[in-house]
């Protein structure tokens, strides 16, 4: 399966969510390290969901870019 993950930064640090996965989130010093984080926390939270007997989400968001001229 494939989820988006969206990043964010405020500048110093950077952020990661996955709509789909709620409470699935991540943080690291730079955006590789925030990618390689967000990795690992799907793979862990799937892995609980399954522990749980929690079905797995079938990933249903979708991402746009909308472009606006300044």
């Amino acid at each position: 399966m494939k989820y988006w993950v969206i990043l964010e930064t405020d500048g110093k640090s950077w952020s990661a969510f996955v709509p789909d996965l709620p409470g699935c989130i991540a943080t690291g010093q730079s955006m590789e390290e925030v990618q390689a984080n967000i990795e690992e926390a799907v793979k862990f939270h799937l892995e609980g969901l399954e522990l749980e007997g929690i079905e797995i989400p079938r990933p249903t968001t979708q991402a746009i870019e909308v472009k606006i001229s300044a």
